[in-house]
């Protein structure tokens, strides 16, 4: 896909109309030089995170600003794919687009300008990196003051890759001043000479008002030239002692030749998050929301990771409701992550639950079914899967809508917690309601009180499935039952059970139904039962089940259950000459001579006097012969 979408690009790029000269006035480097200072505003970061790539059509996308076509010809088009431009795809597409800066950059120009996007640091460094390793400087030092201006700085990733790019394309005035450029603005060069005695300043007073006032003569004398960095360093360093972070904070927003940013903000609220400071904390997100900044996902998982292990569930979910209102939105990992984290907490609080699912639906997501399994994975984790059909309410209450599978899955974990009556009574509202439940759930019930010994629950409830759904298709929850009544009773109990449905709901069991119950049936000696269970078999079309038959007869059955079987396997006639060579074939293995003569003696003439018959008995040596037994 990236190549023949690379390709694609290449052979539109000749219809682009217009885009700015590589070249710019030779003052320009000593203007944006001298306009870069210890007090700028401009953030240095040290990485970039790498950018998740979405499902979407680049090559479409592509294709529309390959034309040379204005701003509102490519809203009309870009609306016309229907497509949820998000950051994270903006950047995804970005990367693609490297190998055509001219393209990018009006693609970038585009939704920057288009007011709808709020971009953030990576978007504008992942552009700033394509310019500069094309070598398109002009672009680059006019994209770098706009970031400057912003609040945003040049990534240390950026900052390797371009540098490596100037160098080979032998740009050494470009060079020399992007590295000018990022020491004087560089984390480490700013902290490394300010930042510790700043810090020594604020580990020496008190946390008191006259603490305060030291620390204010003590600052203005030091005459620091504040940025960013310097600010976010001393926060950093001093986390440890939260009150007199607020004081330095509070001092850094009275100080009249410094702006606070968002990246101060949130290296305030990284400090603030805990349960001693949430009043400033929140006061401090106040801020940031007011200001038109983010939340950084540094902070929401430093922050957030505190909450959970304090155990301040309502001040995570608090937390999130807020991060989620940004421009860059949590991923679906972050939801599922606090999700957990609430049903797994001491007392499941479900208005939490409601919560957290309402506001990930309100930024337009939806919620796979697959994420309730991991909820009954939570819940069965902490012994509390008899809890959840209530979270499955609560989160339809905020706004999730579970298919008939989904109510299933709730169905089946309220019997694995052992609330059959519960089971039920949510199966019936949740038919009742309208869903169409697979019979997986009745049959689970039915099981579950089957193994149990509730047989006449087990029983109630399979009539109550039947009543409901029919006799078809039923097999499934009838074999259940059958099984549980051998699990816990003798199988003569199944054996009623079977007999009863069958003849009073005309239930046709399933063919492996029959075979177990009788392999069961004869394994307990109760022969005359299991043959009873080859007329019901006849008469639902299947083929009598009689291996386990002449099993037990060649080893230890008599004469009269050889004629029970052969009588319940016909009702007007005898069955074919071959289960009566199979039975004296098994009778003579065994050296039951005397039984397969006795047999013989019973049985009609056409199979005494036939051919096959007649070659079996003859072929005994002579010594085994004995009379018939009658």
């Amino acid at each position: 896909m990236r190549n023949a979408w690379k390709s694609l690009i290449l052979r539109n790029l000749s219809q682009i109309s217009s885009h700015c000269p590589r070249t710019r006035p030779p003052d320009f480097q000593v203007k944006f030089l001298a306009s870069q200072n210890l007090s700028s505003s401009l953030r240095w970061f040290s990485s970039i995170p790498a950018v998740d790539r979405k499902e979407q059509n680049p090559a479409i996308v592509a294709e529309i600003f390959s034309k040379p076509i204005g701003s509102d010809e490519i809203r009309a088009q870009m609306e016309s794919l229907d497509l949820a431009l998000d950051l994270e795809m903006t950047n995804s597409l970005l990367r693609d687009l490297e190998g055509s800066p001219e393209v990018a950059h009006k693609f970038f120009d585009w939704v920057s300008g288009d007011g709808k996007l709020r971009l953030n640091s990576k978007s504008y460094n992942l552009m700033l990196e394509i310019l500069g390793k094309k070598g398109m400087t002009e672009e680059f030092w006019g994209l770098a003051e706009i970031m400057k201006k912003k609040g945003f700085g040049i990534a240390k990733d950026t900052y390797l890759n371009v540098s490596e790019s100037f160098e080979k394309l032998g740009i050494v005035k470009d060079l020399n001043l992007l590295k000018e450029m990022y020491f004087l603005n560089s984390h480490e060069n700013v902290a490394g000479r300010m930042c510790p005695m700043i810090c020594r300043i604020l580990r020496s007073v008190e946390e008191s008002d006259s603490g305060y006032e030291s620390m204010k003569k003590k600052l203005d004398e030091l005459g620091a030239s504040l940025s960013s960095d310097l600010v976010c360093a001393v926060l950093e360093r001093i986390a440890q002692y939260p009150k007199k972070s607020l004081m330095f904070f509070r001092w850094v927003e009275g100080n009249s030749s410094f702006k606070v940013d968002g990246k101060v903000y949130n290296a305030m609220a990284r400090v603030l998050g805990r349960e001693d400071c949430i009043e400033e904390f929140w006061d401090v997100l106040g801020k940031i929301r007011d200001g038109g900044y983010d939340l950084e996902k540094e902070t929401y998982v430093k922050v957030s990771e505190r909450f959970h292990k304090r155990k301040m569930l309502a001040a995570a979910v608090d937390l999130y409701q807020f991060a989620m209102k940004g421009s860059e939105k949590l991923t679906d990992q972050d939801f599922l992550f606090l999700l957990k984290k609430i049903i797994v907490g001491k007392d499941l609080d479900l208005n939490l639950v409601t919560k957290v699912v309402s506001t990930f639906r309100s930024a337009g997501d939806s919620i796979r079914g697959s994420v309730f399994d991991g909820v009954l994975k939570s819940l069965r984790s902490v012994n509390k899967l008899a809890e959840c059909d209530k979270v499955l309410r609560a989160m339809e209450e905020g706004g999730f809508a579970p298919d008939s599978s989904v109510h299933v899955k709730a169905v089946v974990g309220l019997c694995n917690a052992g609330v059959l009556d519960e089971a039920l009574q949510y199966l019936v509202d949740v038919e009742e309601a309208g869903y169409n439940l697979d019979l997986t759930a009745w049959a689970t019930i039915v099981e579950k009180h089957a193994l149990a010994g509730n047989l006449d629950k087990s029983l109630s409830c399979f009539r109550n499935m039947v009543e409901r759904k029919g006799g078809e298709d039923v097999g499934c929850a009838l074999e259940v039952l059958v099984n549980g009544c051998c699990q816990k009773k003798e199988a003569k109990e199944a054996h009623k059970v079977l007999k009863e449905v069958v003849t009073k709901y005309n239930v046709k069991p399933w063919h492996s139904t029959y075979k177990f119950l009788i392999e069961r049936l004869i394994s307990q000696g109760s022969t005359k039962e299991a043959c009873s269970l080859l007329v019901l078999m006849k008469s639902h079309g299947f083929p009598p089940y009689i291996d386990p038959f002449i099993d037990y007869i060649s080893k230890s059955g008599t004469v009269e259950d050889a004629t029970d079987l052969l009588k319940s396997m016909s009702l007007k006639e005898f069955p074919s000459r071959m289960v009566f060579l199979r039975l004296f074939e098994g009778l003579f293995k065994e050296g039951r001579h005397e039984v397969a003569h006795g047999l013989l003696s019973k049985s009609p003439g056409s199979v005494r006097n036939h051919a096959d018959v007649l070659d079996l008995f003859y072929a005994m040596k002579p010594e085994e012969a004995t009379a018939p037994a009658l």
